[in-house]
Order: C-alpha cells, then structure tokens, then sequence
C-alpha cells in the first residue's frame, strides 16, 4: 500500500494547480492502521487522544502512534476514565454514554436519556419536534459539537438540541442506521457516530455514510476520535481507520487520477481495469485486460481530449493521439477489413486465453446462452505473430470507438496526417458494415454476439427489444462517418434506412425500461454516447426534433442515478437543441406536415434541459480517490427505499430523496453500472479501476459549461 499512502500524502499536501478558493471542496481519504503498522491483531478497544496523538487500548495494553507507526504506550500514558454513577435512575438500564453540556451532566442509558438536576435525582428527557416525539432506548451516542449542540443517537434515530429545541432525524431524513455504539466531534461542527455497521458523519445536517473495506477494515465500530485537524480515528474490531477530509481542487484531482491511470493502467496504449494478486494491495497489481479495452481506450482518450480542448495542454494531446492509435490498431489488426477487435495482448500473454475459451467451455455456455458464438480461437494470431486480437466484438466497443473519433476529429486532429487518419478508420469499420448489411462480421463470415444492427434482426423475436437502440447507434455511426469524411454516400444510406426500414421510427424509443432483465445499465452508457454523434451531426431539422424527443426517453429512466458522464452528455446535447431554439433553427411552421403542432409541442415541453447540473457536481467531488473495487451491501440501510418494480431484484433501490446513493456511499465506480444496486461487489477488493470514471465526466461536463461555480 505504500504506492497509494505516497500518492495521497501528495495530493492532500501539494498543490498542483492554483485555480482559486472557488473551485475547492472536501475530499475524503481513508488510511488503514493494522497489525502491519504495529497494532495487535483483533478488536481496538478504545481511542482518545494524549498530547495530540492517538493512543488506543487493544488487547489489554495501550498504544500510541507517532506519524508513522504504532508502538506500546510508555508508562505515564493511560486511558481516560469515565464518571460512575452509584444512584442512577430507576429502571434505566445499563448506562451507555455520558456527556456534560453546559454545565449539566447527561447520561444515555438502555431506557433513555437523563439528565441530573440534583445529588440523588435524574430527569427523563424526551425529545420532540414537529415530526416526532420519542422516548428513547439504547441511547449509546452522547456528544457535543464544536457549535454548543447536544446530540444523541439511539434506537430510534439522531437528535440535536439546539437554543431549547429539538430537531430529530431517522432515515427519512438521511440516517442510514441507528444501532449506535459511540459518538465524537470534529473542530468544524461535524460529529462522528459509531454504529454496529459503520460510521456516520453529520454535518450541516447531512449525514454521510462510512462502511466496508472502502472505508473500514470492520463495520463493528468501538470508539470514535476527532483531533484537532478533523481527522477522525475510528476503532473497529479489526484495526483503525483513519478518514482525512482536505480541502483540493477538481483540476488536482484530475491530475491525480491521470497519474494513477498512466502509471497502473496503460497497457500498449490500451486503458482497463487491472488485477491484485493481493486483496486491497495497490502494489500487487497486473495489466489486465477487459472485452472492452477498445471502449475504455476510447473513454480515456476522450476525457483527454476535452482537456487538450480545454487547457491545450500537450501531455493531453500526446495521451489523446496515444487513445487514437490504439483503437485504430484494433481496425488495423484484424484479419477482415474494417472488423474491431475486442483486446491486442503480445503472443506471449501471460494467460491461456485459447484454452480458458475452447470448444468445450463454448458448448457448455451455450446451454445458458444459445446465442454465444461457438468460434475457436477466440484469439487469433496477428499477420506479424507477434500479437493475438480478440474476436466476437460488441455494440458497446463500436459505441466506443465512433465516439472518440468524432471527438478526436473535431478536438485533436490538427494534421492533414491525423486527420486522413480518421477519416480512414471511420471509413473502414461504416464499410464494413454496410457492406455486411448492417452487422459486424467476424472472421469466420458470422456475425458476432451483439454487432447486429440489421433489420432483418430488428423484426425477429430474438432482436425486437434491440430495435431503438441499435437503430439509434447505427444512425449515429452514419452520422459520424458523413461528418468525418464528409462523403455524401453515409447520407445517402441512412436515408435509406430511414425511408425503408422506419430507423428514425425506431430510435425514439431508444431503450427498454421493462422487464428487469432487458433493461441492462450499459446499454445506457453507449446508447447516450452514440446520442452524441447522432445529435451533433445531424443536418434535418424535423430529424433533430425527433431526436431531442428521444434523449429526453433515454436519459429520464436514469436522471435520478447521480452519473456525472450520463448527466453530462444529456445536459450538453439538451443545451445544444435548446440554443438552435433560441437561434430560430425550427421553422415550427414548415416542419412535420401531417401533424403541425407536433413540432412545436417538442420545443413548449423539451426546448429546454430539465438537467439540475448540482448532482454533477457532487459526484465528481465524491467519486473516491481509491478505485479498488469493494463490495457494498446497502439492503439494511434506513434511508434507502427498495424498487417496487414487478420481477425487479430484491437488492435495488434508492434513497429517501429518490436520487441514488451518493457515489463513494455504493459498490462501483463505473460510468456503466446501475446506482440503484445496494449491493454489489466491483471486484472485491481484487481489482483497480481506471481513472476515466473521474477524468471524463470531468473535462466532459467542464468543456460543455456544466460545472456550476
């Protein structure tokens, strides 16, 4: 873990580029203290501080930290004791926690909270607001913050006392779990509880959630302390948890992410994920490869893109150039003219990929999946030998790839070189499947898995759910090619397939929202960037029209999931349609013949972007600086509302405000997942993702002016 600890030092401590007070906000970052630091094995006990360091008692000795590891306490040093009360009240129960607030000494206890007003005598307290009125139990959290509150955590939800009055909250108001077992404040007014299964920080009466390995080595919390940075020290049952919160900027967390990405991620140009040979240990990783290095490699270099866009910052530009040539190697690479391959690894790759993937595994998996193509090898060797490229490639790499060419085009290419360059491949692939009449083709003259976007598909019962979507993207792949080579035949096709086979017809309903198994979250993630080739180049005003209507399908079945890249792409093409608006472009008048409102009825409801660009924000400060995927279970949280969708999954669901889980609180930090899932395991703790998943939405959104200040 030194690699990670080494890069979090520097992006908590440095400054890489001064943009101002205005662009700064909290970044939370985990350290984690176990036995390899000095601690004994198993449960921390307790924690407090002795002359502004942690001390901790564990296995019945104390021991104290010096900024770099643990050691046993030297005599002096020893635990704070608590105050022990002979004449408690009656019936009370077992006494919990304990505070003094101004003055008055409070007690929580089993059967509620008490307050002393004399030397043998105790006062129920019972809390109410306008909402609620409680008599509590298990109250084992009792503090008071920085401010001069006094708060609570029992049973029955969190309480704050304020000037003679009460504000109470349970999960309708944001606390995911209330089994508490210790409570700390912090030097900004923020306070700490502990709990059965986490750690909640509140903080200006929102409550953030801290639990699994993401944040903790145990979800069992013993003890709580906040030092005077506002560093919380959490004690669990199986080590320490040390979660930082410092202030950085969007632009120093891009050049994090970009540092991470180019120095744990880039295989030959290609971006993924990678794999650790040791759980949660960033030091033990390996190149990996993915079914969609070309769509990740794509996603990469445009997030460069927009920043060389952005800043004309030459690593941008050399890194985009990089992302090109390596998606148009896979063109390049392939045995059949202008067919993608999914990955390129050296001949000499490390894993038996034609052996993981042989006769045998195909005809077993097709006994799950009668459509999975039984081809061997699924990894043919290059013309040179030097290399093998992976076949049966999808709509999601295709989705990939004639996004960033666009991009790219319109962005980086400067050189008649590099630009003839794009114009080539762009050629080559839209060649390709005209001429195999709308399907990816592999080397055996099949088609592959999902590269089908020919009618005759469309209108079988095996493609029928596929129609909008793929009738979208194909259109949007001729969108593109008629933009980059600005050859007039990719019109002509798409009209073609518009006046013969109803595409456009199609590509308003651009994806399914029901039954649960059609509805796939990917398929949100390449339907909305193939939205961007397709709206951007788009020509006919009466297309355009059709089109707005069709993201405005497309995007409100996922506005509530809090994806920055999702909510980017929306906004940016809304934004776009809106000011052709606002120029005059629709002649309402001379458009849509057969139906004249039509025309203007699209631009009264959808003329303007329904985007609430604040959760982009929130997002790309919340998404965590440590990638390694972990598992999340979020099925027992109280402020979570579960789908009540017909045949949905059991583990779905969102928050009480109706928007998914914030980022960092949820299993996965892909832009091609579902924020609904409450529990999911990207990984578990043997993987690292790629720094796209910051870096695109970022210089996306930042591009398009969607960052509000």
């Amino acid at each position: 873990m030194r690699t990670f600890l080494l890069l979090i030092i520097a992006i908590l401590q440095f400054s890489f580029i001064t943009n101002g007070e205005k662009d700064k906000f909290k970044q939370d970052v985990v350290v984690i203290h176990s036995s390899e630091k000095g601690l004994p094995l198993g449960a921390i006990d307790k924690i407090q501080l002795y002359n502004n360091m942690p001390l901790v008692k564990a296995s019945g000795a104390f021991f104290s930290w010096n900024g770099e590891e643990w050691a046993k306490a030297k005599n002096n040093q020893k635990e704070q004791s608590f105050s022990e009360f002979k004449n408690v009240p009656e019936g009370s129960g077992e006494i919990l926690s304990e505070v003094t607030y101004k003055g008055e000494t409070y007690i929580g206890c089993e059967s509620g909270l008490f307050k002393k007003v004399a030397r043998k005598k105790w006062k129920q307290i019972l809390p109410a607001d306008e909402n609620y009125s409680w008599a509590l139990k298990m109250v084992a959290a009792l503090v008071v913050d920085s401010s001069g509150n006094l708060w609570f955590g029992s049973k029955e939800g969190i309480g704050k006392y304020t000037n003679g009055a009460w504000q109470l909250f349970t999960g309708k108001e944001g606390v995911p779990y209330t089994n508490f077992t210790c409570a700390s404040s912090g030097p900004n007014g923020e306070v700490w509880f502990g709990t059965e299964r986490g750690a909640i920080r509140a903080e200006n009466d929102y409550f953030y959630y801290r639990s699994t390995r993401r944040w903790l080595p145990d979800n069992t919390i013993n003890d709580i302390m906040v030092d005077n940075e506002g560093i919380a020290w959490i004690a669990t049952n199986n080590g320490i948890s040390q979660i930082i919160s410092k202030e950085i900027t969007y632009e120093e967390k891009a050049e994090f992410f970009t540092q991470l990405t180019e120095e744990r991620h880039s295989r030959m140009g290609f971006i993924c994920q990678n794999q650790l040979n040791k759980q949660f240990d960033i030091d033990s990783y390996q190149l990996a490869i993915s079914d969609n290095d070309g769509q990740y490699t794509a996603m990469y270099g445009a997030a460069q893109a927009f920043r060389y866009a952005i800043t004309g910052d030459k690593e941008a530009k050399e890194i985009a150039d990089r992302s090109f040539n390596a998606v148009k190697w896979l063109v390049d690479i392939t045995s059949v003219p202008g067919f993608p391959a999914r990955v390129i690894i050296p001949v000499d790759w490390h894993e038996p990929v034609n052996e993981q993937y042989n006769k045998e595994y195909n005809k077993r998996h097709q006994k799950n999946d009668p459509f999975w193509k039984d081809i061997f090898p699924r990894f043919p060797l290059s013309e040179d030998g030097k290399y093998r490229w992976k076949c049966d490639t999808s709509s999601d790499e295709l989705a990939g790839h004639y996004f960033y060419y666009g991009v790219y085009y319109d962005l980086v290419a400067e050189t008649q070189e590099e630009k003839t360059a794009v114009k080539q491949v762009v050629a080559n692939v839209t060649d390709h499947l005209i001429r195999h009449n709308f399907k990816l083709v592999d080397y055996d003259g099949k088609p592959t898995r999902w590269g089908s976007f020919d009618p005759d598909y469309f209108n079988s019962i095996w493609g029928w759910d596929q129609r909008g979507l793929n009738s979208m993207m194909m259109l949007s792949f001729l969108n593109v090619a008629s933009h980059v080579t600005e050859n007039p035949k990719y019109d002509e096709v798409a009209k073609m397939l518009r006046d013969e086979q109803n595409y456009h017809i199609n590509a308003m309903h651009p994806k399914e929202f029901f039954p649960p198994e059609n509805v796939v979250p990917w398929d949100n993630n390449l339907g909305l960037m193939s939205f961007y080739g397709l709206i951007n180049y788009e020509k006919d005003p009466e297309l355009l029209m059709m089109y707005r209507l069709s993201l405005e399908y497309a995007w409100l079945n996922i506005s509530k999931q809090k994806n920055a890249f999702w909510d980017g792409l929306y906004g940016a093409l809304a934004n776009t349609f809106n000011k052709k608006v606002n120029e005059g472009y629709f002649n309402t008048n001379e458009m849509f013949k057969e139906n004249p409102l039509f025309a203007q009825s699209v631009i009264d409801r959808y003329g303007k972007s329904s985007l609430d660009p604040k959760f982009i924000k929130e997002t790309l400060q919340r998404i965590p600086l440590d990638l390694i995927g972990y598992e999340m279970d979020n099925t027992h949280r109280l402020d979570v509302q579960f789908d009540p969708t017909p045949a949905q999954e059991a583990d779905m669901g969102w928050r009480v405000d109706s928007y998914a889980l914030p980022i960092d609180e949820r299993g996965h930090v892909r832009l091609d997942r579902d924020a609904f899932d409450l529990h999911d395991s990207e990984g578990n703790g043997y993987s690292e993702h790629e720094g796209t998943f910051y870096l695109l939405p970022y210089y996306f959104n930042k591009y398009h002016n969607l960052i509000p200040e």
